[in-house]
């Protein structure tokens, strides 16, 4: 279908936009399958089929006129409800506006922080329907998509940044703020062109097709669900079951029952339910993805011996719209890797096979931040210093080590958290454990673990002799950890990434 066929009939082709983008790609999914469901709710009866994401788009393009939002506006959403979430960020995307995605649950303080940086011209909302009008959800196709739509909330919002004016600003993407691993805001605009890219990136590197069904219970405000669960999706007219939050309870029964061939999760996910696996493996489902957060073994060998389902390892960052790397789902497979570069060139600053600075570009990655960052992270050639440290081997696979500011030097030897951490998971009644440097006075810093222990761990004790026994076994004195604190829970960001950062705070308060 050439580009803008099938939006004659839909009343999106006289709106003055150019027919190109997430338009076409919803057009093109409704005119060809437009009764087959695009969202469901994991464990509830609520869908949205692709020819009512039409209607949805359709109607929304005509309010945020109506409502003097001109491309290239930024627009809140907080919507508490996922499926309304994921089509209020695809509709807003696809008219040329700029989606500002909110933590629904997220303290006021924290929304305030993320709106003073992406000061949104507006907040989406959703207009419901009147007690006792007729709607579609009683025939289980549509659920409350039958009558709903978007309105804009204008009173009070900020104005549009002056860096988000003018021609070349005026197409529609996605504005996140990430602290990352330093706790200072930076804004990061992905243009829908960015968004795109990686979304048929994935397409093509997880070989999904419109028989695929796939599950996702990873936050709506950040971009791995956005891209790899939500445009990913739409690009290949494929399933997806959106969950309000993972719960172990009830999983594998979703699993198998909605017939999901692929899962989009992060480590902790992975880990918990190597733990509590299926009684018989779900006859549909190819895979799992791993993304977030480096995979340790420990957890990718539990897990595949428990369920038989492979795992695929990836690696991204939002200032890259999500994927980077990742390992094939056909082909080989190296555990402890990133896999190879998918959509995105990848460069390590260092001789061959020695660790180095991962550096990347590609249609995917910005050229510039919106707001914050640091100078010099990228650039004239587009080259993106991601702050992580790590090697390619000899067949192009990246195996990550850590983040350049995790690195402990211990009187000049430079140690890599994921070396030891990898040890430590290794051990029995070990449920999570992250390593840091604390201050010495003689050294500068020196390795402290602090391990989060089993449930049924009777003895830290013993479990602190296990775990010194290993760690003396398997490495040199100096990485070996000074000293082992035990936690009833680690600090996680919203992915379920353990925060080192967040630790380094909470260990410096204790002191």
């Amino acid at each position: 279908m050439r580009p803008g066929a099938g939006l004659a009939n839909t009343g999106l082709a006289n709106t003055g936009l150019a027919n190109t983008g997430l338009l076409d790609w919803i057009a093109e999914a409704a005119e060809a399958h437009g009764e087959d469901v695009y969202l469901a709710d994991a464990r509830g009866r609520a869908t949205l089929t692709y020819g009512r994401l039409l209607e949805l788009v359709t109607d929304t393009g005509l309010r945020l006129g109506q409502a003097g939002l001109g491309p290239g506006a930024r627009i809140a959403v907080r919507l508490a409800e996922p499926l309304e979430y994921a089509a209020a960020l695809v509709a807003i995307v696809a008219w040329g506006r700029v989606a500002v995605p909110l933590d629904p649950g997220a303290p006021e303080q924290d929304i305030a922080r993320v709106l003073g940086v992406a000061r949104p011209a507006a907040t989406i909302r959703v207009a419901r329907p009147s007690a006792g009008a007729e709607h579609d959800g009683a025939r289980g196709t549509g659920g409350p998509f039958g009558v709903i739509s978007f309105d804009f909330d204008t009173e009070g919002g900020a104005p549009v940044l002056t860096e988000n004016t003018g021609p070349a600003a005026a197409g529609g993407g996605i504005f996140l703020s990430t602290s990352g691993t330093t706790g200072t805001p930076k804004g990061i605009l992905l243009r829908e062109e960015q968004l795109m890219h990686v979304a048929a990136s994935v397409v093509e590197c997880h070989r999904l097709t419109r028989a695929d069904r796939g599950y996702c219970s990873l936050p709506l405000f950040h971009v791995n669900a956005e891209v790899v669960g939500v445009l990913a999706t739409l690009r290949a007219g494929a399933y997806l079951a959106v969950d309000r939050k993972f719960s172990r309870r009830g999983f594998w029964e979703v699993i198998s029952g909605r017939g999901i061939t692929w899962i989009n999760a992060v480590p902790a996910i992975i880990s918990i339910l190597g733990m509590d696996p299926p009684a018989a493996r779900p006859p549909a489902l190819r895979f799992v993805r791993s993304a977030s957060a480096p995979l340790p073994l420990a957890a990718l060998r539990a897990f595949e011996g428990a369920t038989g389902v492979p795992v695929v390892e990836t690696y991204g960052m939002t200032e890259a719209a999500s994927m980077i790397t990742a390992n094939p789902v056909d082909g080989p497979r190296k555990p402890g890797s990133a896999g190879r570069p998918a959509g995105s060139e990848v460069r390590v600053d260092a001789v061959a096979g020695e660790i180095g600075r991962v550096k990347i570009r590609g249609a995917g990655v910005i050229r510039a931040y919106a707001r914050g960052g640091r100078p010099g992270v990228i650039d004239a050639d587009g080259w993106l210093d991601t702050g992580d440290l790590g090697y390619l081997d000899e067949d192009g696979y990246l195996f990550l080590v850590g983040r350049s500011d995790d690195v402990i030097n211990r009187g000049g030897e430079k140690i890599y958290p994921r070396d030891i951490e990898e040890i430590l998971l290794a051990q029995p009644g070990v449920r999570s454990a992250a390593l840091i440097g604390i201050p010495d006075a003689v050294l500068g810093m020196r390795p402290a673990a602090y391990i989060v222990p089993a449930d049924d761990v009777p003895d830290l004790a013993a479990l602190e002799a296990t775990l010194t026994a290993a760690c003396a076994r398997q490495l040199p004195r100096h990485k070996q950890p000074s000293e082992y604190r035990f936690m009833d829970r680690l600090p996680l960001g919203p992915t379920g990434k353990i925060s080192r950062r967040l630790l380094k705070d909470l260990v410096t308060a204790r002191s």
